[in-house]
């Protein structure tokens, strides 16, 4: 059994170097001349994607294998007054990122922001939703990068769980196949739980992304071991392994917030399930304050706490 760890958007090593530098519409607005706006949207687009290869860079020589892109690369692209064609002004910078996404053999995805409601009563928000989430595989395709997927919740519990479930699945049947094919489930710390988005996964035929922290949160008494084996097959048909979220609760059991750290002898003892029930590869990304440290961190703290795991790289490790 395989596992690799990722990290999200910011490599915290490499200092100030950020791939999500914004430009809001009020300082968009207040630009004088078309020029004046086109040349500011070009201007942070560069910086944001002038950063992300400086952070490929870094994964790819520190062995990093799996990472997070920001869904906030591109400035104002999907403000309904702005939409602007960058793809017309960095088409060959996107190529270029693409081939070291690929060469390198690393994994990337997008997890769109919470404002993304596939099962929203009000037809406006379905609607921005499928605007913001076909911008973001606009992304992958210029990058020409085919296994790239978004990570999603459910949305809200308006109405009751089962009306809300009904919904996403009478609201995701009418997205665009290219959108569709690109999403990937995840349970949430509140309403949906594990067992409520992997029974979804199976009537809609989607990957489904188990983040444990959540379920620790959000369940009805389900022992996590028992639902791996169901979850992992719902990547069957897919090119890349089972995905796994994981963090630790920053102040208490249970508490919702991301820690700095990851606790590692919790990470162990999810090692130890998925190896008992699942024995299967999978990538875990890690959503910690620390981004790229806690890697690092959790690697070192493993070595010390277990003497059966072989590490492979900086961030790999098998048993």
């Amino acid at each position: 059994m395989k596992i690799r760890l990722g990290y999200v958007a910011i490599a915290l090593k490499l200092g100030k170097v950020t791939s999500s530098s914004t430009l809001t519409y009020s300082r968009y607005n207040k630009l004088k001349t078309e020029d004046e706006k086109i040349n500011k949207l070009k201007e942070v687009t560069y910086s944001n994607l002038n950063a992300l290869e400086k952070i490929l860079r870094y994964n790819i020589e520190n062995n990093i294998h799996f990472y997070r892109i920001t869904s906030n690369l591109i400035p104002l692209s999907t403000h309904p007054e702005v939409m602007w064609d960058y793809k017309k002004y960095f088409k060959e910078d996107f190529k270029y990122i693409g081939r070291i996404i690929k060469e390198s053999n690393m994994r990337v995805d997008f997890h769109p922001d919470q404002f993304n409601v596939i099962n929203s009563d009000k037809e406006n928000v379905v609607k921005n939703t499928i605007r913001n989430l076909s911008e973001q595989v606009d992304i992958f395709e210029a990058l020409n990068y085919k296994d790239g997927k978004m990570v999603i919740h459910i949305g809200g519990g308006l109405g009751g769980k089962e009306k809300a479930i009904k919904r996403f699945i009478d609201n995701i049947d009418k997205f665009p196949n290219r959108i569709r094919e690109r999403i990937i489930l995840e349970n949430d710390d509140k309403i949906f739980t594990a067992k409520d988005v992997l029974n979804i996964c199976k009537v809609i035929n989607l990957p489904m992304v188990l983040d444990v922290h959540h379920h620790n949160c959000n369940n009805d008494g389900e022992f996590i071991g028992d639902l791996l084996v169901e979850i992992f097959n719902t990547w069957k048909d897919e090119t890349l392994v089972t995905k796994i979220h994981f963090s630790s609760p920053r102040e208490f059991e249970n508490d919702r917030k991301h820690s700095d750290y990851i606790n590692a002898i919790d990470f162990s003892n999810f090692l130890d399930i998925a190896k008992e029930k699942a024995n299967k590869d999978f990538d875990v990304m890690i959503e910690a304050k620390q981004k790229d440290l806690t890697l690092e961190k959790l690697i070192n703290d493993l070595k010390k706490l277990r003497k059966d795991i072989k590490f492979i790289d900086e961030t790999t490790l098998e048993f």
